[in-house]
């Protein structure tokens, strides 16, 4: 009787061990997203940028974004969202828009094309995946001093 109620107890420990986690790494799972306002060419048309787009996350200004600048911000979770103001023209009217995404969970660094979400594009035209480009100075290779190199080098003339 004591060996079967240690036996459901331990049980019982486990199962909810795995739910929290579970739950965990739905819920806490964070993602980088980058909010840009450049140029977007999808089928053969070009999306222009907008002259001025203000970005607010959770209440907070993130950023004032002209053409062709990014922007970033951190989110907790599956869902993020965002207020956009937005300029289209140097003398146009503020446009206020309000943005809920559903973030994929395979994707860390999360890219949002402003022109192309407002312009209605499919998802996997406005939204990408965020792959950093190595510089120049990183892809140079390094010389490495081979064994013929260092005795001349140390070898007194």
């Amino acid at each position: 009787m004591k060996n079967k109620r240690r036996f459901f107890f331990r049980l019982g420990a486990i199962v909810l061990l795995a739910a929290i986690a579970a739950c965990m790494m739905v819920i806490g799972r964070g993602h980088t997203v980058y909010i840009d306002n450049k140029s977007l060419e999808y089928e053969g048309e070009t999306y222009a940028p907008y002259y001025r787009a203000t970005v607010y996350v959770n209440g907070e200004r993130v950023s004032k974004l002209q053409p062709k600048e990014r922007a970033g911000a951190t989110n907790i979770g599956q869902s993020f969202s965002m207020t956009l103001e937005l300029i289209k023209d140097k003398d146009g009217e503020t446009e206020t828009v309000d943005i809920a995404l559903k973030l994929p969970y395979n994707m860390d660094g999360i890219i949002v094309n402003i022109p192309g979400y407002m312009a209605g594009l499919p998802q996997d035209a406005w939204m990408s995946e965020f792959v950093s480009t190595p510089t120049e100075a990183e892809m140079q290779d390094e010389e490495i001093p081979t064994e013929e190199e260092d005795v001349l080098a140390g070898a007194e003339f």
